[in-house]
């Protein structure tokens, strides 16, 4: 009896659960088919949900990076020796006018030479089109006295270039959402709920695109800093023909070069001539000293053997 409730009780369960899951797909198939659930208000939805459904609503719109053109970020850094740092400054900017660039900052400012006088030095930044780069460059050092520096830098930001174009396009939609929703509350307070949300996709939207923004004009133009160095503080100085920072120079190069060889000296000892010399008094000490111990206990023995035997002890 008792099983038999068991089993009775088990088919109503399956029974029950079975109704219920028919009534489920029911109600969602009427919804489907353009039954409309009652919304909640958009007072309640936050801006993450809001960018959620803008991304299922363009999922599929980003470009893989692989069919996008590569956005290379190039540029150079420059430190040269100049005749007349402000004649070449001038030189740099009007370089940057011609080439269709400009110039990002430019500064000159006084620094002391060897000999105790003013002289100008500068630091200037231009941005020219990328593809005429190493012409620029040339164009730069063709009349500088010396080149003490030249860094080339590249950075590929097709990746996050792709991602931005993305994320734009999911904001704008959610932004499109907010609107239609704002269009149709009736409720005041919803419809501020529904204006603080479109402010705040609003101004995400105008970062991305400033971000965006950046990365084409520095892909497009490509940045060239230079330091101009007065060719007065690296002229040696001399007192009466004799030029003491040679002699610092070589004195300083004299004692690097014997710290040097000290130190290659200590190397060479520790891990050759240490290890050479073991292995040299162990294949010569080795068999002298097992000779030495084969002698020394047949010596002893011979001795023993040889020893007179002792007197009777005394009655």
């Amino acid at each position: 009896m008792k099983r038999l409730l068991i089993v009775l009780i088990l088919i109503t369960a399956v029974v029950l659960t079975a109704c219920g899951s028919r009534a489920v797909a029911t109600t969602f198939v009427d919804q489907s088919a353009g039954g409309r659930a009652p919304e909640a208000p958009m007072a309640t939805m936050a801006p993450a949900q809001a960018e959620k459904s803008a991304d299922s609503f363009n999922a599929g719109s980003a470009v893989p990076p692989a069919q996008q053109d590569r956005l290379v970020i190039q540029n150079a850094d420059l430190a040269i020796v100049v005749k007349d740092t402000k004649a070449k400054m001038d030189q740099m900017s009007q370089l940057a006018k011609n080439m269709g660039g400009f110039v990002v900052s430019a500064n000159l400012y006084q620094t002391t030479a060897p000999n105790g006088t003013q002289v100008p030095e500068g630091s200037i930044v231009i941005r020219v089109p990328a593809d005429r780069l190493e012409e620029a460059l040339t164009l730069i050092k063709a009349d500088a006295v010396d080149v003490q520096n030249e860094t080339r830098s590249g950075q590929d930001v097709t990746q996050e270039y792709v991602d931005l174009k993305s994320r734009l396009k999911n904001l704008e939609a959610a932004e499109a959402q907010l609107t239609k929703i704002m269009e149709e509350a009736k409720k005041t307070e919803d419809v501020l709920n529904v204006f603080n949300q479109l402010v705040y996709y609003r101004e995400q939207i105008e970062l991305v695109k400033g971000q965006m923004q950046y990365y084409e004009q520095s892909a497009t133009y490509s940045a060239i800093s230079a330091r101009l160095i007065a060719e007065e503080t690296i002229k040696p100085l001399q007192v009466g023909g004799w030029k003491p920072q040679g002699v610092v120079r070589d004195a300083v190069q004299s004692l690097i070069n014997f710290m040097q060889d000290f130190v290659n000296f200590v190397i060479w000892s520790v891990l050759y001539y240490l290890p050479v010399l073991l292995v040299i008094a162990l294949i010569i000490g080795l068999p002298i000293w097992l000779a030495y111990i084969i002698i020394r206990a047949i010596a002893r023995r011979s001795k023993k053997n040889k020893a007179p035997p002792a007197p009777p002890p005394a009655q």
